[in-house]
């Protein structure tokens, strides 16, 4: 079966890359010629753990090809997915490759919609006189983790009222059905929500940990033990269940901005939803209060920050604490000093030149008054933190993924602040 991916941002690529691994003929279509052309060679624009291998290989054995025409893309392909990272002109695309197919199509939809977008997909193909079969199929993928998270879903999800459009997909996923992946069928609203849903109970997780964790601080208990320990209950288990890591991500925001319109439009006030994006977007504020209390304030202070993505084995700075940090302690009049192993162009692109950006975590760390561990990049814990010390105007780290080795820093003459640490 030849499978088609139209859609070269974060989604398009990673699906059809995947995909061909299957060991299914793939061809990934966007009108961007020049991107279409980096693709084929590996050159991806974005930093994804192991992403640029499996795109080698499989374009290699001639799995996986680039094309910009839609036209003949369309006409060659009996599933695709549309995987674009916005679903701006989803509907436009939709009609236009359904025109464009010798026999109607099976459209699945990867890109993150509101709700009701797939039925008015539908309507919009039946207006034009034409048929297809729409199946609205999210996938979660955790930047840094995509392709573990495709190869080892926690579900299938497929909404649609069509035999074929299941047993076609399932074809597609085989080896994963045969693994014992669970299929649910559903209708297109219920699967549309269910990506919107899982964000938000996440960014609730997150959150609940940790407010938890500003309560461990002031009875002086520890939330990284707290944390284990809830998360051993089957209940509840132990993923996103990390004091200090906000939520952030490519399609987060959206997701949540998606829902929390959604219930607004229909009556319902999500009064949970509410409380978690405002516990999560306080957390920047809460890491200035811990310097401000070593260092007064942070005003006319320089404070180096290692990492700027929202999470490690990612380039993305989207929804990133790191960044939210950075703007929030220029905005109070501190000097901010920033180092990412991979991250920094994007950070460019949403600090701008207010930052002074740094080529190793040494020179992040030179003559400030504190230094913030943002985003929890393994390679931080193996420092020279003697060498650190040396270089600090304050030996003082603001850990705010609890990263490093407490008792170690505290024993050399750190002062060490993580979160939820009594």
């Amino acid at each position: 079966m030849q499978i088609g991916v139209y859609g070269a941002g974060y989604l398009g690529t990673v699906v059809s890359a995947c995909l061909a691994d299957f060991g299914t003929p793939v061809s990934c279509c966007h009108p961007d010629s020049s991107q279409m052309v980096a693709m084929a060679q590996g050159n991806v624009p974005f930093h994804e753990k192991n992403l640029t291998e499996v795109i080698k290989r499989n374009v290699r054995s001639g799995r996986l090809a680039y094309s910009t025409d839609i036209e003949s893309f369309a006409r060659k392909a009996q599933v695709i997915f549309l995987a674009e990272d916005s679903p701006q002109h989803l509907t436009d695309l939709a009609v236009r490759i359904t025109r464009a197919a010798p026999k109607p199509p099976i459209l699945a939809i990867v890109t993150p919609v509101p709700v009701g977008t797939a039925s008015a997909i539908e309507q919009s193909i039946t207006q034009a006189g034409l048929r297809a079969t729409i199946v609205s199929q999210p996938m979660f993928f955790t930047s840094g983790c995509a392709i573990e998270d495709f190869n080892w879903p926690d579900r299938i999800i497929l909404g649609t009222g069509s035999n074929d459009a299941v047993l076609a997909l399932k074809q597609i996923f085989h080896s994963l059905v045969m693994r014992g992946v669970p299929v649910i069928v559903t209708s297109h609203e219920t699967a549309e929500l269910v990506r919107e849903s899982a964000t938000a109970f996440v960014a609730t997780k997150i959150s609940f940990i940790n407010e938890l964790a500003s309560l461990c601080e002031k009875v002086n208990a520890d939330a990284v033990s707290l944390s284990l320990a809830l998360g051993l209950d089957k209940k509840i288990a132990p993923r996103c269940l990390q004091p200090g890591a906000g939520m952030g991500g490519l399609f987060a925001e959206s997701d949540m901005d998606s829902l929390a319109e959604l219930a607004q439009r229909n009556g319902v006030s999500l009064k949970i939803l509410s409380a978690a994006r405002e516990v999560n977007h306080g957390l920047a504020d809460q890491v200035i209060e811990k310097i401000s209390r070593c260092v007064q304030s942070v005003q006319n202070k320089d404070v180096g920050i290692l990492g700027l993505a929202f999470k490690p084995n990612t380039n993305s700075v989207a929804g990133s604490s790191s960044i939210r940090l950075a703007k929030n302690l220029i905005a109070q009049g501190a000097r901010v000093r920033a180092y990412d192993p991979v991250a920094l162009p994007d950070a460019r692109l949403e600090l701008n030149g207010s930052v002074c950006y740094c080529e190793s975590p040494y020179a992040a760390a030179e003559g400030v008054d504190a230094l913030v561990v943002g985003t929890g990049w393994p390679e931080f814990r193996g420092l020279d933190f003697t060498r650190i010390k040396q270089m600090l105007r304050r030996p003082l780290i603001v850990d705010t993924k609890n990263l490093l080795d407490s008792v170690r820093l505290r024993a050399m003459g750190f002062e060490y602040v993580g979160v939820g640490r009594g």
